[in-house]
């Protein structure tokens, strides 16, 4: 099996924490072909599709210690057709790019891209979980999406709840998500015109978000693949800052999902699969979801270590069923 990692640098990897490496070392051990490489690397030439590709060369011992793996990894750089992949994995940061999805275009109906095209290009921004049809609020809470900042202003004015979160519409990691209240709305105008107008020369949307009580206490993450949990856990945040990412100083506990998390991740689940987003984090709090990333979720070497797995096996396993089942299709025709 020949697999292709369109992610970020390899030497902005923490071998200690990155779930990408996780994934790439266990396929590795097994024999895979792996390589990497950057959007920015992407090209087309004489109507194909190719990429300056970093491929992992073959090692006669594959160290089961992923910091020592990292250390000892070596590439053959060379450009190559994106075709000649079975699996082209997407895990660079977001937010994405719309041209790489143009790229990718050219080769969907031929790889298997996770995640798909079109799904990518519908979720690749907090939209995909604000425009979920869900009219009783029962998985999202009440959630608004503009530019308009006398819009936002009257929302806020008419919202029941005293606070609400604010957020970019394009941030990861925590970046830019504030609690606002209504006891400080001489100063929300002008937040709103930071968040909105900050960029010179650029307008950007912003998300305001039910305050769901239970937040200052952190959310749940929970990855799913193939519409399906594989694995949970929840996140605290530092005193004083109400984001819990693990990237911004958050701590991490051991989870397991009530019947209520049960339900939204099987009804978010199948609406995933649907949209060919075979690998994805929710994010959860008190029962309501709160987004849900589909480009480079983490968090795999928490879950690990909290219930003693590997969930980087159920991937590559899940990888190959799915190559071998495209494999036995095109032989049968």
């Amino acid at each position: 099996m020949k697999i292709c990692f369109i992610m970020y640098p390899w030497h902005r990897i923490d071998p200690k924490q990155d779930s990408s490496i996780r994934i790439i070392h266990e396929l590795v051990s097994r024999g895979h072909e792996v390589a990497i490489t950057h959007p920015s690397n992407l090209t087309i030439r004489d109507s194909v599709t190719l990429s300056l590709c970093k491929t992992i060369k073959p090692q006669s011992k594959v160290s089961g210690n992923i910091p020592s793996f990292y250390k000892s990894v070596e590439f053959d750089e060379r450009m190559r057709p994106l075709q000649e992949f079975d699996v082209i994995f997407m895990r660079d940061n977001p937010p994405l790019d719309a041209l790489v999805l143009n790229f990718l275009d050219s080769i969907k109906d031929d790889v298997f891209i996770l995640n798909a095209v079109d799904g990518l290009r519908e979720a690749n921004n907090k939209i995909y979980t604000a425009a979920y049809y869900d009219p009783e609020r029962e998985l999202i809470p009440a959630t608004h999406v503009s530019k308009n900042i006398d819009y936002l202003l009257r929302i806020i004015e008419e919202s029941e709840n005293d606070k609400m979160i604010m957020k970019p519409l394009d941030g990861y990691g925590g970046s830019g998500v504030i609690v606002i209240e209504k006891s400080a709305m001489h100063n929300i105008k002008s937040l709103l015109d930071f968040y909105i107008n900050g960029n010179k020369g650029k307008s950007n949307y912003v998300i305001l978000q039910e305050y769901v009580e239970g937040a200052e206490d952190g959310d749940v993450r929970v990855l799913m693949l193939h519409g399906e949990p594989i694995g949970a856990l929840r996140r605290r945040p530092l005193k004083g800052d109400v984001r819990s990412n693990i990237s911004v100083g958050g701590s991490v506990e051991k989870y397991t999902l009530t019947k209520q998390d049960k339900i939204l991740c099987k009804k978010v689940g199948e609406k995933l699969v649907r949209d060919g987003l075979y690998y994805a984090g929710l994010d959860i709090i008190n029962g309501k979801l709160i987004e849900v990333n589909v480009l480079s979720p983490g968090t795999i070497k928490d879950i690990n270590k909290l219930n003693n797995v590997k969930l980087q096996r159920k991937i590559a396993d899940y990888l190959e069923k799915v190559v071998a089942k495209i494999h036995l299709e095109k032989a049968s025709k």
